[in-house]
C-alpha cells in the first residue's frame, strides 16, 4: 500500500491530525499540509499540531451518562492519536478530561514527525488542490485561509455560512487570592487525574453579581466590520457579556451557577454566583475562567474581571480574544463519506464540516481519514450505525438536518456538538429490576445507560466487519 500515490491532508489542527494518523497507521502513504508558521492566523500562537486555542477541556469522559464521554470511548477504540496523547497529557478537571494544552500539541506533533508513513509539508494550500493529487481531505476547520475559502466557494456555488468563536482569559494561579476563593469541583465529582477538588471557585454576593453583569453589558467590545456585522455566534460558544445582554439571571443560570459548592470561608452563605477556574497546564501554575469566552476589549477584561472575588490582583497570562469560523453548509455539499459532491476526490474534516468541539473535530477527523484509506484499498466501509456517537454526528452532518422546505428559504444547518438528540430512540422505555416503569431522574440516567450499552455493542459489531485487517487492537 506505501508505495501508492499518497493522501494529501489539509491543516494540521486536531481533525487533519488525527486523519493522518488514520491514514498512515493503515498503511498508507499521507502529505500533512499545514501553513504554521508560513502563514499565521488571529489564534493561534505557536506552529504545533493539534493545537488548542481556545479551552483546554475535552469535556465529560463519562462514558455512560454523556455523549461526548462515549465518543471518547469510541475514538479510543478506533486508536485515536487524539484521544490517546490527550489522556497522557490529562490535566485534573473533575468530571472532564482536561488536557496540558503545551505537551499535548508537541506529543502529537511529534508522533506525527517521527511515523514512517508521514510527511509533513510547512505551506499554504491557496487555492483548489492540484488535479494530480487523487485524494485529499480538507481539515482547515474554522481559521480557513481566505484564498482556500474563495475556491471552496465557487467549487460549490454557495457562499460559506460563519459564526463568530470566542476564546476564554488564563489566570496566573499564585495571582488568586486563596483567601477567598477555594479548590472544589462541583458536587465534589472526581474525574479523570482528579480528586474532587479540581477548580477554583470564586464567590459574587448578590451586589457584586449584580454590578458585575452591569459591567459586562457596558464594557468596550471588539468592533466588527462591515461584512461581520451579521454573523451569527455558536450557542455553545458565546461570549460572556453577550449571555449578559440577554437577561441579568443567564450568568447565573449558566457558567456562574452556584450550585453543587459551598464556600469554606463562609459555609453558611449561599453564594449569588460563582466563577470557577480550571487547571490549564501539567505544572498547574495556569487557570482558564470556564465559560468566560469574550469579546471585551483587553483593558476592559482586566478591569472587570478584578472585581471578581479572589482575582482583585489577577495576572493574565493570555486575555480573551474573538475569532470567525466559517463552515459548509454540509448536509447538501457532502455525501455520506464527507466528499464533495461537486468534487468527490475532496473530502472535508473537522469543524469546517459544521461539528462543534474539540472532540468532535477530531471524530470526523478519525473516520475521514478512515474513509479515504479504504476508498485507496478500492473497498468502502459499511456505514456506521446511527446509534454509536461517531455515526449520530456523521449522520447530522451529511443528512441529519431538517432544511426549510419552502423555495428561498434561508440555510439554517448550524454547529452542532455531540448530544443524545442526534442518537435513534430506544426501542423500548428503560424499566427496573423489578420492571417498573421509571420516571424523573432515575428514568433519564438508566435511558442514557441503555443507549450507551447499545452504542458499544454497536461499534464492536461494526469495527469486526470494516476493519481489514483490524488495526484498533494493536493501539
Amino acid at each position: 500500500m506505501s508505495g501508492s500515490a499518497p493522501i494529501h491532508v489539509i491543516g494540521g489542527g486536531l481533525a487533519g491530525s488525527e486523519a493522518a494518523w488514520q491514514i498512515a497507521e493503515g498503511g498508507h502513504r499521507v502529505v500533512l499540509h499545514e501553513m504554521r508558521p508560513v502563514r499565521a492566523t488571529d489564534a493561534h500562537r505557536t506552529d504545533g499540531l493539534a493545537e488548542l486555542v481556545c479551552s483546554n477541556s475535552f469535556r465529560s469522559d463519562d462514558p455512560n451518562g454523556n455523549a461526548v464521554g462515549l465518543l471518547h470511548q469510541e475514538m479510543r477504540a478506533l486508536g485515536s492519536l487524539i484521544m490517546r496523547m490527550g489522556d497522557a497529557h490529562q490535566v485534573p478537571a473533575g468530571g472532564a478530561l482536561a488536557v496540558d494544552r503545551d505537551g499535548f500539541s508537541q506529543a502529537v506533533t511529534q508522533a506525527l514527525e517521527a511515523h514512517p508513513n508521514v510527511v509533513i509539508a510547512r505551506e499554504e494550500i491557496d487555492g483548489l488542490p492540484p488535479a494530480e493529487w487523487e485524494r485529499v481531505i480538507v481539515a482547515t476547520g474554522p481559521l480557513t485561509s481566505p484564498a482556500l475559502a474563495e475556491a471552496i466557494g465557487r467549487l460549490t456555488g454557495a457562499e460559506s455560512l460563519a459564526f463568530f468563536d470566542a476564546i476564554a482569559p488564563i489566570v496566573h494561579r499564585d495571582s488568586i487570592d486563596m483567601g477567598k476563593a477555594w479548590f472544589q469541583s462541583r458536587y465534589d465529582k472526581a474525574g479523570p487525574g482528579g480528586s474532587g477538588a479540581d477548580y477554583i471557585n470564586c464567590p459574587l454576593d448578590r451586589d457584586q453579581y449584580d454590578a458585575f453583569v452591569a459591567a459586562l453589558v457596558s464594557g468596550e467590545k471588539t468592533s466588527f466590520k462591515e461584512w461581520e456585522a451579521s454573523t451569527p455566534y455558536f450557542d455553545g460558544c458565546l461570549p460572556i457579556e453577550v449571555m449578559a445582554e440577554r437577561g441579568p439571571e443567564t450568568l447565573r443560570h449558566g457558567p456562574m451557577k452556584p450550585v453543587g459548592l459551598t464556600n469554606p470561608h463562609n459555609p453558611t452563605v449561599k453564594a449569588c454566583a460563582i466563577v470557577q477556574l480550571r487547571q490549564d497546564n501539567a505544572l498547574g501554575t495556569l487557570y482558564n475562567m470556564v465559560g468566560f469566552q469574550t469579546k471585551l476589549r483587553h483593558a476592559e477584561q482586566v478591569r472587570i474581571f478584578r472585581t471578581i472575588p479572589g482575582l482583585e490582583n489577577a495576572e493574565f497570562a493570555r486575555l480573551g480574544g474573538l475569532h470567525r469560523n466559517t463552515y459548509l453548509d454540509s448536509p447538501r455539499l457532502l455525501d455520506a463519506t464527507l466528499r464533495l459532491k461537486a468534487e468527490p476526490r475532496l473530502r472535508f474534516a473537522g469543524q469546517i464540516t459544521g461539528c462543534e468541539g474539540y472532540v468532535e473535530s477530531a471524530a470526523i477527523g478519525l473516520m475521514a481519514g478512515r474513509f479515504a484509506a479504504a476508498e485507496a484499498e478500492g473497498r468502502a466501509l459499511p456505514a456506521l450505525p446511527q446509534t454509536t456517537a461517531l455515526g449520530a454526528l456523521i449522520a447530522h452532518i451529511t443528512g441529519g438536518h431538517v432544511a426549510a422546505e419552502e423555495a428561498g428559504a434561508p440555510r439554517s444547518f448550524q454547529p452542532m456538538n455531540v448530544n443524545f438528540g442526534l442518537f435513534p430512540p430506544l426501542e423500548r422505555a428503560p424499566r427496573n429490576e423489578t420492571g417498573r416503569r421509571l420516571r424523573g431522574p432515575e428514568k433519564a440516567a438508566l435511558k442514557k445507560r441503555a443507549m450507551t450499552d447499545r452504542a458499544r455493542a454497536d461499534l464492536a459489531a461494526w469495527i469486526a466487519d470494516a476493519d481489514d485487517p483490524p488495526r484498533a487492537a494493536a493501539e
